[in-house]
C-alpha cells in the first residue's frame, strides 16, 4: 500500500491538485508497523532507576528506530519518563560535548533522577507551548519560509528601472534596512487622542477625566500640579478653553512647581502668594507623554497593558500595513510585492510557486528568463526549495495559514506541526523526537497527516518518543509504554511496555479499557432546546455573513477540521457579542501577549439575537495559565488558602500569639521565611552548567519561618497541608464542609493528584482549565448562564474525559448551556447538539456544514468529521433521532 499526501479539497485547491496530480509524495506504509520493531539488544533505550517527579525507581527498554507511545491517565507520570528523564539526559549529554561558552545560550533543564540510561541517541524536543508573545514573529518566520522569499525577491525579484539591488535583509520588516520609516515594521501606527485619554468629558479633572493618567498617588500628584499652575480641576473637561486641554494632554514641557497636597486651589493660590514652604517639588507629565513613554520604558506587563488601552491604532497609510519602506514594495516577483505574498494562504502560494520550481515560469516570467537567465536559475532553485517545504505543511493541514499570520494567534497545536515541518525537512538521522501531545488541537482528519508525517521522520532513521492520549495515535504505534496506575502518587509504575496487542492482557491499565472498546457507556437521548441563541452576519477571519444557531439549556460541540473558523465562531464571535449583550468585558486578554496585538480581535461585525434575554451571565474557561509566578497555586486560585489559612488563624496556639490570617500566607514578611521571602528555595548560579534550584537551607522548602511552623492543626503544619494532594486533603479536611466542597469538585474534574501548593508555573493548559472549571463549580445559585469552552479535552485521558463530561452534563442539568469547541469524539458523542464548521479550513472553510444531534451529524455527506463520529458511536452512544440542520 503506498499512502499519497493529503491534497487540500474544495473548489481553492482544485489546481493545486492538478498541478501535483503527477507528483504523489510516497510515504511509509501506514500499518508496516507490525513487524517494525527491531529486537536486537542494542537497538533499545535501556532506563534503570527513574525516580523524576512520581516515577517509582523505573526500569524500562524501549526501542529505538521506532514509534514509541507514552500514554496513561493525567498525572500519571509519562511526560515525567519521556521529557523529565530521556530528554533531559539526552539534552545533557549533547551539552557536555560542546563549548562553556556555548552551553551558556541554550535553556539547560535539570539533571533527571535517574540511575543510568544505556543506547540514548541525540534527542530533540517539540513541546507544547504558545506562540511567541509579539506580532513580530510569524509563520514565515518560525518556519525559516521567509528567509528564502526575501533572497528570492533580491536575487530575482523584479526591479523597477533604475532601482539598485536590494539585498535580503531590505525585505524584513524586522531590520532597520527593511522596515516602514513610518510604523517601523509593525504595519499600524499607534497614537493617542483627546477621545481616548478622556472618555468621558462630563467629568471635571479632579473626578479623573484624565483617564489616561496612572491611578493612586501618582494621578493625584500631577492633579495637583495642575492646581499650583493655576489650571481649573473643579471644571466640567468639555468647559474648559481648547488651549487649556490641549497643553495638559499633549505638552512636551516638564515644568518642576512646589506641591500643597491637601490644599484647596484657594488655599493653594495663597500659599503660593505667601512663598509658604510646600509638601515637595512635583514634576509635571502630559497625558500623551506619560503614555507613550511608560509604553515603551515599563517591565510591568499590566502597566504596558493598561497604557495601551489608552492608544488608537490605523493601518500605516506609508506602506499599506506591509511593514516595509516603498523601496522594498516596489520590487515584484510573480506581478506581487513581497508584502502580498506573504498574505497568500499557503495552499496557493504553493500553486504560484510550482510553475518556477518546474522550471517553467508562466507569460512574462517565460521571456524574462530568456533575457535573464541567471535569474530563471536562482528563482528556480528557490522556489524549488519552498515548494517543497509547503509541501510538508500542506500534507499537515497547515495550507489555510499565511505567512504573515502572527505566532500570538496560532494554537500549541499549530504552533508545533510548524515546527515538525521544520524537521521533517532537516534530513536528519539517528536522533530521538520527544513530541508531547501532537495531535492536540487536531480534527481527526488531521490526525492522518500528522502521522504520515511522524512516518516519514522513522523512515529516515530516527525514532520517535510521543506523550500522547488519542487512540487514533496509540494504535498506530509500534511500542506503547503505558504509566500509572493512576495519577500522582497512585502512578509512576511502567504498567506495560511492548507492542500495542500485549495492552489488552494488562488488567490494571485505564488505556486498555479505552484502547480496546472495553468501556460501556449507557445510551442516552439528547436533551431537547430551551431556546436558541442566533447569531446573524458573522463576519470574522474566514467566517463572512455566516448565521448560526445555538441551541440553550443543553451541551453543544463544536466541530471541524483544524483552521475551519470553529474559534472564530466560538472563541471569538460568540463569546464577543454575548458579552457586548451582557455589558461585560470580553475575556481578557493573555498578559503576555503583546498589547498592540489587541486592535485584531476588534475586527468583528454581526449580532446576536432569539432567547438572548434568558442568558444572565457568560463564563469563560480557557487554558490560560492561572498565574505566571511559583507564588500562585492551586490552593490561591480556588480560594481554598483562605479557608486554611482561617483555620490555622484560629487554632489556641495561633490566638495565643496573636497570628492573623495573614500569618500563614507565604507572600507576607510576618510569616514567610526571610532567607527566601517564601519562594521554598535558592538558585546556585553555576555559570556554564544549569542553575540549580536547591531547598532553602534555613526553611529546607516549607517557605515559612520557624515561629509560623510551629503553629499546627490537627498535627499538621501550613506547608505539610500545602504540600497534600487533593486526595490526602479531601481525607484530612472531613469535617470541615466549605473545604470538602472545593476539593470534592477538584477530585470530580480528575485533579486528585494535584498538590495543594503546586505552582501554577508546573500546570499544564488543560490542567489550568479544570483547575477553573472547578472554580466555577463551587460557585452557588448557578444557572442561565451560557459555559464557553476551548478544547477541554487537552491533555486529558479518555477515562479523564469520563469524568469531565459528567461535570458539564451536571452544569446543563443546573439550568445552564455549555458549548465546547471540540476535536474528541468521545466529546461529540456524547453531547446534545453538535455543529460542525467546514467542510476544509480557511478559504474552504468558514460555513456550518451540519447541525443537528450527534446521529444525524454522524449522516451528512459533506462533513470531514461525520465518519469519525459514526466510528465513535460505533462503540458507545445511541442517542434518539432528532431533526438536523444543513447550510
Amino acid at each position: 500500500m503506498r499512502a499519497r499526501a493529503y491534497i487540500p479539497t474544495g473548489p481553492a485547491a482544485i489546481g493545486w491538485r492538478k498541478l501535483l496530480k503527477d507528483y504523489p509524495m510516497t510515504l511509509p506504509d501506514a500499518k508496516a508497523s507490525d513487524a517494525r520493531v527491531d529486537s536486537r539488544p542494542d537497538n533499545y533505550v535501556r532506563v534503570r532507576g527513574a525516580r523524576e517527579h512520581n516515577l517509582k525507581d523505573v526500569n524500562v527498554d524501549i526501542p529505538r528506530n521506532a514509534l514509541v507511545v507514552f500514554t496513561g491517565i493525567s498525572g500519571s507520570g509519562k511526560s515525567s519518563l519521556a521529557f523529565g528523564t530521556l530528554y533531559a539526559e539526552a539534552q545533557r549529554r549533547y551539552l557536555e560535548s560542546v563549548s562553556p561558552y556555548a552551553r551558556r545560550l541554550f535553556h539547560q533543564m535539570a539533571v533527571p533522577e535517574v540511575q543510568s540510561i544505556e543506547g540514548l541517541p541525540p534527542a530533540v524536543a517539540l513541546q507544547q507551548q504558545r506562540g511567541a508573545p509579539t506580532t513580530r514573529s510569524s509563520v514565515g518566520s518560525v518556519s525559516t519560509l521567509s528567509n528564502s522569499l526575501r533572497m528570492l525577491y533580491s536575487r530575482a525579484g523584479e526591479y523597477p528601472p533604475g532601482q539598485e539591488l536590494l539585498y535580503a535583509e531590505s525585505f524584513s520588516p524586522n531590520t532597520p534596512q527593511g522596515a516602514c520609516p513610518e510604523c517601523h515594521g509593525l504595519g499600524r501606527v499607534y497614537e493617542v487622542t483627546e477621545r481616548s485619554m478622556v472618555p468621558d468629558d462630563t467629568l471635571t479633572i479632579r473626578e479623573r477625566a484624565v483617564a489616561a493618567w496612572p491611578t493612586a498617588w501618582h494621578g493625584q500628584n500631577l492633579r495637583d500640579i495642575l492646581v499650583t499652575l493655576g489650571y481649573e480641576v473643579d471644571t466640567p473637561w468639555r468647559e474648559m478653553s481648547r488651549k487649556d486641554r490641549d497643553w495638559i494632554l499633549f505638552t512636551d514641557e516638564q515644568p518642576t512647581v512646589p506641591v500643597y497636597a491637601g490644599l484647596t486651589p484657594e488655599e493653594t493660590r495663597r500659599a503660593l502668594k505667601r512663598k509658604e514652604t510646600p509638601s515637595y517639588q512635583g514634576t509635571f507629565t502630559g497625558a500623551r507623554k506619560y503614555v507613550l513613554q511608560t509604553f515603551a520604558t515599563t517591565e510591568s506587563a499590566s502597566m504596558k497593558k493598561r497604557v495601551a488601552q489608552y492608544m488608537v491604532s490605523a493601518e500605516c497609510p506609508a506602506c499599506r500595513g506591509k511593514r516595509l519602506r516603498a523601496e522594498s514594495l516596489s520590487v515584484t516577483f510573480a506581478g506581487l510585492d513581497i508584502g502580498e505574498i506573504a498574505r497568500l494562504p499557503l495552499t496557493r502560494l504553493a500553486l504560484l510557486l510550482r510553475p518556477y520550481a518546474e522550471g517553467r515560469p508562466p507569460g512574462k516570467g517565460g521571456k524574462a528568463a530568456a533575457l535573464h537567465p541567471e535569474k530563471a536559475i536562482v528563482s528556480q532553485r528557490i522556489a524549488q526549495d519552498v515548494a517543497a517545504r509547503l509541501e510538508v505543511l500542506l500534507d499537515l493541514g497547515l495550507g489555510y495559514l499565511s505567512l504573515e499570520r502572527s505566532t500570538p494567534t496560532l494554537s500549541p497545536g499549530e504552533l508545533q506541526r510548524l515546527r515538525l515541518a521544520t524537521q521533517v525537512r532537516s534530513s536528519l538521522f539517528g536522533v530521538v523526537y520527544v513530541l508531547d501531545e501532537p495531535s492536540a488541537g487536531l480534527h481527526p482528519a488531521d490526525t492522518e497527516a500528522l502521522l504520515r508525517a511522524l512516518d516519514r521522520l522513522k523512515a529516515a532513521g530516527n525514532s520517535l518518543f510521543v506523550v500522547e492520549h488519542a487512540l487514533d495515535v496509540i494504535r498506530h504505534a509500534d511500542w506503547i509504554v503505558d504509566v500509572g496506575p493512576m495519577a500522582g502518587e497512585h502512578g509512576g509504575h511502567v504498567l506495560y511496555s511492548g507492542e500495542p496487542a500485549g495492552l489488552d492482557a494488562v488488567a490494571e491499565s485505564r488505556t486498555a479499557h479505552y484502547l480496546f472498546n472495553h468501556a460501556e457507556r449507557p445510551a442516552r437521548a439528547p436533551r431537547p432546546p430551551t431556546g436558541w441563541l442566533a447569531l446573524r452576519g458573522v463576519v470574522r477571519n474566514n467566517l463572512q455573513g455566516l448565521d448560526a444557531d445555538f441551541p440553550l439549556g443543553v451541551l453543544t460541540s463544536v466541530s471541524g477540521v483544524s483552521g475551519s473558523g470553529k474559534s472564530s465562531l466560538v472563541s471569538q464571535a460568540l463569546i464577543q457579542l454575548v458579552s457586548g449583550h451582557l455589558g461585560q468585558d470580553a475575556a481578557p486578554a493573555d498578559e503576555a501577549a503583546d498589547p498592540l496585538a489587541s486592535e485584531e480581535a476588534a475586527a468583528l461585525d454581526g449580532s446576536v439575537g432569539g432567547d438572548i434575554a434568558s442568558i444572565r451571565r457568560l463564563v469563560r474557561v480557557d487554558q490560560k495559565p492561572i498565574g505566571r509566578t511559583p507564588r500562585s497555586n492551586l490552593a490561591t486560585y480556588t480560594g481554598l488558602f483562605d479557608h486554611v489559612r482561617k483555620l490555622f488563624a484560629a487554632t489556641k496556639q495561633a490566638r495565643a500569639r496573636h497570628y492573623d490570617a495573614g500569618r500563614f500566607s507565604f507572600n507576607v514578611a510576618k510569616g514567610r521565611c526571610d532567607n527566601c521571602a517564601g519562594e521554598g528555595f535558592v538558585m546556585v548560579e553555576l555559570l556554564f552548567l544549569p542553575s540549580v534550584y536547591a531547598p532553602c537551607p534555613v526553611c529546607h522548602g516549607a517557605r515559612y519561618n520557624a515561629k509560623t511552623l510551629e503553629v499546627r492543626h490537627r498535627d499538621r503544619n501550613i506547608a505539610e497541608v500545602l504540600g497534600m494532594t487533593v486526595d490526602a486533603a479531601w481525607d484530612f479536611f472531613a469535617d470541615e464542609p466549605p473545604l470538602r466542597r472545593a476539593l470534592d469538585t477538584l477530585r470530580e474534574v480528575g485533579l486528585g493528584y494535584l498538590r495543594l501548593g503546586q505552582p501554577a508555573t508546573e500546570l499544564s493548559g488543560g490542567e489550568a482549565q479544570r483547575i477553573k472549571l472547578a472554580t466555577e463549580l463551587q460557585r452557588t445559585g448557578r444557572g442561565n448562564a451560557l459555559y464557553v469552552l476551548d478544547e477541554p479535552t487537552t491533555g486529558l485521558h479518555p477515562s479523564d474525559i469520563d469524568k469531565l463530561m459528567k461535570q458539564l452534563h451536571g452544569l446543563v442539568d443546573a439550568g445552564n448551556t455549555v458549548v465546547v469547541v471540540e476535536h474528541n469524539m468521545q466529546v461529540l458523542a456524547d453531547s446534545d447538539w453538535i455543529i460542525d464548521v467546514g467542510p476544509g479550513a480557511g478559504e474552504e472553510g468558514g460555513r456550518i456544514v451540519a447541525a443537528g444531534v450527534p446521529e444525524l451529524v454522524a449522516a451528512a455527506k459533506d462533513s470531514r468529521t461525520a465518519p469519525y463520529l459514526a466510528r465513535a458511536r460505533a462503540a458507545g452512544l445511541h442517542p434518539a433521532k432528532r431533526r438536523t440542520r444543513t447550510g
